[in-house]
């Protein structure tokens, strides 16, 4: 009967490493080891076997790319309705996606809850939160899948938006005010205006205003879409406005109005400046 040490070193001698010693007789490695400790492998076989590990862990790379490593799957979806437009909107416009998933950053806590809540919609998992800035707080879902998911959405969404419903365009709009937006009240100079840096953006924003009868201007220059006007100022708060709990930071240094209070009850003061 061959022993188990005559057989380590046939098997080294044939040209076997360490690990794959261990496998075929079923010993620890260190046990293998003590007996082929003195026979090493020549440079060629070294090279191979190392090649081999190479081979072997891209094959694993390429098997679990663009997969949950925590078996975490988010739902997709091919029809949209309100909470799934205003959570990619927002995603879009006050968020950022990313190969390893999203974030979400906002200082208004109902915002964030909001997104929290449809987000639960296609990933029923909680997410990292953390402060930024003062005041400034981030919700990120940590997901590769997730944000393949939501960066196909993202290009969907704005591909079609204008064919959707009048409804699923509201919401599209209420998001980017919502985020984007500020109401410009001094004196008698009236506006509500909207950032975004990216223009095609802005030029969609403005048509689907049109769409609802409100008449904007897109500036460039300074990356905003401006509405004024009573009549346009009006129909914005009918067709749009401002969600619930989404404040003017009455904390920054060069706020008019040193107070944080709602966006939509300022915009009501100001339509009811024109009385």
């Amino acid at each position: 009967m061959v022993s188990f040490k005559e057989r380590c070193i046939s098997l080294r001698k044939r040209g076997l490493s360490i690990n794959q010693i261990a496998a075929k007789t079923n010993r620890p490695k260190t046990s293998v080891y003590f007996h082929i400790q003195s026979i090493p492998l020549s440079i060629q076989r070294k090279r191979e076997i190392r090649l081999a590990a190479i081979r072997r862990f891209n094959d694993y790379s390429r098997s679990i790319k663009g997969k949950s490593r925590l078996n975490r799957h988010p739902t997709h979806f091919k029809v949209w309705d309100t909470d799934l437009v205003s959570l990619v909107s927002h995603i879009m416009f006050d968020g950022t996606i990313k190969q390893g998933g999203c974030v979400y950053t906002n200082r208004s806590q109902s915002l964030l809850d909001h997104v929290t809540r449809c987000m639960g919609r296609i990933y029923p998992y909680p997410p990292k939160k953390y402060e930024s800035l003062s005041g400034v707080h981030k919700i990120a879902f940590h997901n590769v899948e997730l944000g393949y998911l939501l960066r196909t959405k993202e290009l969907e969404l704005t591909r079609n938006i204008e064919r959707m419903s009048k409804e699923l365009r509201r919401v599209f709009l209420r998001a980017f005010f919502n985020d984007e937006g500020s109401v410009y009240f001094i004196g008698k100079r009236r506006a509500i205006r909207g950032y975004q840096h990216d223009g095609r953006i802005l030029n969609l924003i403005q048509r689907l205003l049109r769409r609802l009868g409100i008449r904007s201007k897109v500036d460039m220059a300074y990356n905003e879409v401006t509405i004024t006007r009573r009549r346009n100022l009006e129909l914005f708060e009918k067709e749009i406005n401002f969600s619930a709990g989404v404040c003017v930071n009455g904390n920054r240094s060069n706020s008019v109005w040193k107070h944080s209070f709602e966006k939509r009850e300022l915009l009501r003061k100001m339509l009811a400046s024109y009385r």
